[in-house]
C-alpha cells in the first residue's frame, strides 16, 4: 500500500516530473491519494524568545526521559542538544553524569562555541566528546535545532557493519537517501578534526551511520531529532533481524524500489513528519513523570 492516510506528501522539488499515478494503488491518481490525506499540525511558534527557550529546555529534558526509557543510556555516554533560539551561537546540553532517566530543564547546561559552559545547573561537566561533535553540526547546519547521539544497541551493532541502511520497510523509506555512513573510528571523539569530519559526512542529511559508534541524528525540532533517533535505532533492528533470517536460509531481504521508496519517503520522511511522529513519545513521557521533568 503507499504511506499511510494521516500524512501529507511533499511536492518534488529536484525538477523531476514524477509519474501522476500513486505508487501500488491501482486506478489512484497522485490527486486523488493527496485529496484523502490530512495536514499536520505544527510546531508552537512564539514571539517571545525568552518564553521559546524556556519551553524547549523542557521539552529537551522530555527527550531525556524518552532515551532513558528507551534504555538509550549507556553508563554516561550520549547527548542530544539544543541550539539556543535567544543565542543562536549557544547550545543546551545535559550536564556529564546526570542520568537521562532523572533529567530535568533546570538540570541543563549551556555551552557557547568555545565549549565554556556559560550557564545552567549545578552540575558543570560538559563532555568533551557532545562539543566536538555537536558544536561542530550546529555550527556546519543553520537549519538544525537539534541533535541527538547515544551508543544504542541495535544502532552500535548495526555500526559495525560498515553500510548504510537498506530500504526494507516502509519505516526505513523515511531514511530513503537521507543518511551516511561514517566509516572512521579513531576512538572517543576528543579532536575538534573528527568533530568537524563528522559534520562534513552529514552534509545535509538527517541521520548518519557512525562506523563502530553509533547513530547520530538531526532535526528541525527536538522531536524530529528524537523521533528520527527511535526509527533509526528500529530500522537498524529490524535489519539485523531480517538479513540474519534470509541468510540463515540461502536467501536475501526483499527491497523496495526506488519509486515507491521515494513516494513514501514524503510522507514519513519529512521534517513535520518527525514531529508529529514524536508526539506520542513525548505526550507518554508527560502522562508518567508528570511535571518532575520541567522543574
Amino acid at each position: 500500500m503507499a504511506p499511510p492516510s494521516a500524512t501529507t506528501i511533499e511536492s518534488e522539488t529536484n525538477g523531476s516530473y514524477p509519474s501522476t499515478n500513486a505508487p501500488l494503488e491501482p486506478g489512484l491518481s497522485e490527486s486523488q491519494a493527496r485529496g484523502q490525506l490530512i495536514k499536520f499540525p505544527s510546531p508552537p511558534t512564539f514571539t517571545d524568545k525568552h518564553e521559546q527557550r524556556e519551553y524547549l529546555k523542557g521539552r529537551l529534558a522530555a527527550a531525556f526521559r524518552i532515551f532513558g526509557k528507551y534504555g538509550f543510556d549507556e553508563g554516561v555516554a550520549g547527548h542530544i542538544t539544543l541550539r539556543d533560539p535567544v543565542d543562536p551561537t549557544t547550545f543546551w546540553v545535559n550536564p556529564f553524569g546526570v542520568a537521562f532517566s532523572l533529567m530535568k530543564r533546570s538540570d541543563l547546561i549551556q555551552v557557547d562555541h568555545d565549549g565554556k559552559i556559560i550557564d545552567g545547573g549545578k552540575v558543570r561537566l560538559l563532555n568533551t566528546a557532545a562539543f566536538m561533535i555537536h558544536g561542530a553540526v550546529h555550527q556546519a547546519r543553520p537549519d538544525v535545532m537539534c541533535a541527538a547521539h547515544s551508543h544504542s544497541i541495535y544502532g552500535r551493532s548495526f555500526c559495525t557493519l560498515g553500510r548504510k541502511l537498506d530500504v526494507i520497510t516502509q519505516d526505513s523509506c523515511a531514511f530513503y537517501n537521507d543518511h551516511v555512513l561514517y566509516s572512521t573510528f579513531n576512538g572517543i571523539v576528543l579532536a575538534d578534526k573528527e568533530g568537524k569530519e563528522i559534520a562534513h559526512a552529514l552534509g545535509d542529511k538527517k541521520a548518519a551511520l557512525l562506523q563502530n559508534h553509533g547513530l547520530l541524528t538531526v532535526g528541525e525540532t527536538i522531536e524530529a531529532a528524537v523521533f528520527w533517533f527511535v526509527s533509526l535505532e528500529k530500522c537498524c533492528k529490524a535489519q539485523l533481524m531480517a538479513d540474519a533470517a534470509a541468510g540463515g536460509r540461502g536467501h536475501e531481504t526483499i527491497k523496495i524500489d526506488d519509486e515507491d521508496a521515494s513516494f513514501t519517503y514524503k510522507a514519513l520522511g519529512t521534517p513535520k513528519a518527525g514531529w508529529f511522529s514524536a508526539k506520542p513519545m513525548f505526550d507518554v513521557i508527560e502522562k508518567e513523570c508528570g511535571a518532575d521533568y520541567l522543574q
